[in-house]
């Protein structure tokens, strides 16, 4: 099946040709007809399987222009860095259409983006709070929502979003489409879906969990963190092939760790994206590593979420996630639609739990890779090497020891005031420096 087979409009199809699309994704083909119908949805499928064209390309279609500043869709998303690519998507996808769309994000003064509101859109992508902030000024509202979509909302719930969502919810329309995609479906999600969707369809490209063919997968077991930057090293100096690297860390210290141990030529090809990093920064990195001006970025699990890398050659789990759905994020980046890419895990000996876990959700097994006989491993200890310890943190009620004893009690400090009451005379004389009488006659 070709888009040219979709009932889509001629300045729709001159955009797809432009960006070299002809036929759509399987998520893609079986949402379309879905959202057409104006039906709740649920779309469920692998990051880096066209799940944005997915929602786009209906919501684009059945747009119609109008002079009313107020939007007719909104589309919520759990980062700014996945607002901005959204927004890229929809410029793209109306370079033949007047459409009107903004993405609003925190991180930014309002002032700088409340003027692009005020000239009106048809289209608004943004976070949760950044939408909430200009629904409560009345710079934004919802009246005229006809489509609201919540993308990659596994993670935002996994963020805390949810209040933030039902808030901008009860801005809504009662008459609207809800459209919801997500690469799982969580208990928390199926409880979300049944109170705020009326009877939707679940549209599911893949099986929950099920790796993608064309990304070729491998774990080379490694004995700790100093020897894991040692193979890395030898892997980006003698694998040109490398060209294209996503590495994937668990912690923002961990990010900025690797970075400053790396060498210096291959630190200048190396960008770190992570929370901590300002917005700026951010921004600049991705536009490096997109551009090519970097061979390698290494990045927390949050940037694997929506985010649509062109041609990444190769993902490297420098750690093993512990939850088995963020690797599946991970090694996304790679080999999507029908490129080829590689997924490289560095296992530790306390990584073997979360291994098996992951292979248990995938129902195969990673195959192993023999490290490297030039790799020099190093007898260095660091904290990453420890096992840590995860206690849960019970919090108990602590009674309250009575103080004093028998039957005497000190005053509290409010009792203790003595009331002291201040004559005219005495006032008079604070004020004036000298007494001042009221009625008394004169003594001879």
């Amino acid at each position: 099946m070709t888009f040219s087979e979709f009932n889509i409009t001629t300045p729709l199809l001159n955009a797809l040709v432009d960006l070299n699309l002809q036929e759509p994704t399987i998520i893609q083909e079986k949402s379309y007809p879905v959202i057409m119908s104006g039906r709740d949805m649920v779309g469920i499928a692998q990051t880096g399987t066209g799940k944005t064209i997915a929602f786009l390309l209906p919501v684009l279609r059945q747009w119609k222009f109008s002079k009313d500043r107020n939007p007719t869709a909104v589309i919520v998303v759990p980062t700014r860095e996945l607002a901005l690519q959204v927004s890229e998507e929809i410029t793209k996808l109306t370079a033949y259409m007047p459409v009107r769309s903004v993405a609003v994000y925190g991180g930014v003064n309002m002032v700088q983006q409340t003027p692009l509101l005020m000239e009106g859109l048809d289209i608004i992508v943004g976070t949760p709070g950044r939408l909430l902030d200009f629904l409560l000024n009345g710079t934004l509202k919802f009246k005229n929502v006809k489509k609201f979509i919540i993308d990659e909302v596994d993670e935002m719930l996994n963020l805390g979003f949810r209040p933030q969502l039902v808030r901008l919810m009860e801005f809504l329309p009662t008459r609207r489409q809800n459209l919801m995609f997500s690469a799982t479906i969580t208990p928390e999600i199926h409880n979300f879906i049944a109170d705020y969707f009326i009877d939707p369809e679940v549209v599911e490209a893949a099986r929950s969990g099920l790796p993608l063919e064309n990304i070729k997968q491998a774990a080379i077991k490694v004995p700790n963190f100093a020897t894991k930057i040692q193979l890395l090293n030898h892997l980006v100096y003698t694998h040109p092939e490398f060209a294209k690297v996503l590495l994937f860390v668990s912690t923002k210290q961990m990010a900025d760790d690797v970075f400053e141990r790396l060498p210096e030529d291959i630190a200048a090809v190396t960008g770190v994206i992570h929370a901590n990093k300002s917005q700026n920064f951010r921004f600049e990195q991705l536009r490096r590593f997109n551009d090519g001006d970097c061979r390698m970025l290494i990045a927390t699990d949050l940037v694997a979420r929506g985010l649509d890398f062109e041609d990444v050659t190769h993902v490297v789990n420098f750690d093993v996630p512990q939850e088995p759905e963020n690797y599946m994020h991970r090694i996304g980046r790679t080999g999507r639609i029908s490129k080829k890419g590689v997924a490289i895990s560095l296992v530790t000996p306390k990584d073997s739990d979360s291994r098996k876990s992951i292979e248990e959700l995938m129902g195969i097994k990673i195959p192993l890779m023999a490290m490297p006989p030039e790799v020099e491993q190093s007898d260095e200890v660091t904290s990453y090497d420890q096992e840590q310890v995860h206690m849960k943190n019970v919090l108990v009620k602590i009674s309250k020891v009575p103080q004093g004893g028998g039957a005497f009690h000190e005053k509290a400090e409010k009792n203790r005031k003595v009331n002291k009451k201040v004559r005219y005379t005495d006032k008079m004389m604070v004020k004036y420096g000298k007494p001042k009488t009221r009625g008394m006659k004169k003594k001879n």
